[in-house]
């Protein structure tokens, strides 16, 4: 059931009791109101839009993302929205290393969340409109949006991603770990996705010092987009220079790309987001708790950040609001067990681990560092080559 917002002096409406109220209409948000509302749970969903705004954040997928939406509940809303294929192409070395066959899957950020948007339940009470004032305590919790419509639920979820707002009010702090700590940036190619040989190719930095995690081409229905990952600061040159010639830029990072598969084109604007790493602190409150992003942001230059809100939903939706839920109140001492979950906090630390240390490895200089990149290319290139070898042993003369 959908709300729109009415200007305050038309509204005449009472307090609206939910069990949980969600504030958030992005991935984690809508996913975490299908979850809740599909076990029999009266949710409310709070969205600034009727529909999410174009966004540049996760672009593609892997299986085991995938086998978290059908978790649950949306894995034929998200099947339906994201283009599959089956395999990556990995250039490293100087050459193609390997050729997968796992199947993947591409979208556009803001179409997947509006597919799941779309896919959510009809008993979600959907509402768009801006939050005013929170109150949280042990037993109920009271949000006003700006038009004067007023909530009251027993658990309040807070997935507002990298906005500020609703966190600056509840009073939870924030601390940028990492700031600037790499930059991501998305583009089409002006060649269909039927001009390549390959069905998705991951080419990583060719130089130690070149500042370049890896670009990734890989098909959103039938155009080829591209995710290009580098270790720069949004303010220098160099960003202004490549969005203003992305394909110069690129034939000087990775001269070989072009002569392997032809000339590479640029359509369309080229999107640059800097992402900062960030953790939240003073979190562990009375009747409220955070997902995804809004209680952490890692890199996604390790692909790891639709997982970790997805692992965030299943973890809260599937184990925490079931048990919390079994007695009165939501007091600090309930919501503490889900931050302290094993597979949450593993997960949001591993993620956060792969961040640092995937920058480390291409920027750092210390003795540390240059040792920890001559084992990984030293391990890479005789792992390879063994492959290499048995395939060739394996083929018939």
């Amino acid at each position: 059931m959908a709300e729109t917002e009415l200007p305050a002096r038309e509204l005449q409406t009472p307090v609206q009791e939910t069990d949980v109220l969600i504030i958030g209409g992005g991935l984690a948000g809508v996913c975490a109101a299908t979850a809740l509302s599909r076990k029999g749970y009266d949710v409310t969903l709070v969205s600034t839009h009727d529909r999410h705004p174009p966004d540049f954040r996760a672009e593609k997928i892997g299986e085991d993302q995938m086998i978290l939406f059908e978790r649950l509940g949306l894995g034929d809303a998200v099947h339906a929205q994201m283009t599959a294929f089956d395999g990556v192409w990995l250039h490293r070395f100087g050459r193609i290393i390997e050729r997968g066959t796992k199947r993947e899957y591409g979208s556009d950020y803001s179409d997947l969340v509006n597919a799941l948007r779309r896919a959510l339940p009809p008993e979600v009470r959907s509402v768009i409109g801006r939050v005013e004032t929170m109150e949280t305590s042990a037993d109920r919790q009271i949000a006003v949006l700006s038009d004067g419509r007023t909530f009251n639920a027993r658990l309040l979820v807070v997935a507002t991603g990298l906005g500020d707002a609703v966190r600056k009010k509840l009073g939870v702090e924030r601390e940028i770990i990492s700031p600037q700590h790499s930059l991501c940036c998305g583009f089409d190619l002006e060649k269909p996705r039927g001009d390549f040989p390959f069905p998705s190719l991951v080419w990583n930095g060719e130089r130690f010092n070149d500042r370049v995690s890896y670009l990734t081409l890989f098909p959103i229905e039938d155009k080829i987009r591209a995710n290009f990952f580098v270790y720069r600061n949004s303010s220098e040159e160099w960003t202004r220079s490549f969005r203003d010639h992305p394909e110069q830029s690129m034939r000087e990072l990775m001269p070989d790309l072009e002569s392997m598969f032809g000339e590479i084109k640029v359509t369309g604007p080229v999107i640059a987001r800097p992402i900062d790493l960030v953790k939240v602190h003073n979190h562990e409150r009375d009747g409220m708790v955070l997902i995804g992003d809004a209680f952490c942001v890692v890199c996604p230059i390790t692909g790891t950040g639709i997982d970790k809100a997805l692992t965030d939903v299943d973890r809260l939706c599937n184990t925490y609001i079931p048990r919390w839920f079994e007695s009165p109140g939501m007091p600090a001492a309930k919501i503490r067990a889900f931050y302290a979950d094993p597979v949450k906090t593993a997960r949001d630390e591993s993620a956060m681990k792969m961040s640092l240390n995937s920058k480390s490895i291409k920027t750092e200089t210390g003795l540390y560092w240059k040792l920890r990149r001559l084992r990984s290319n030293t391990l890479g290139r005789a792992r390879y080559a063994v492959r290499g070898a048995l395939k060739r042993l394996k083929s018939p003369a």
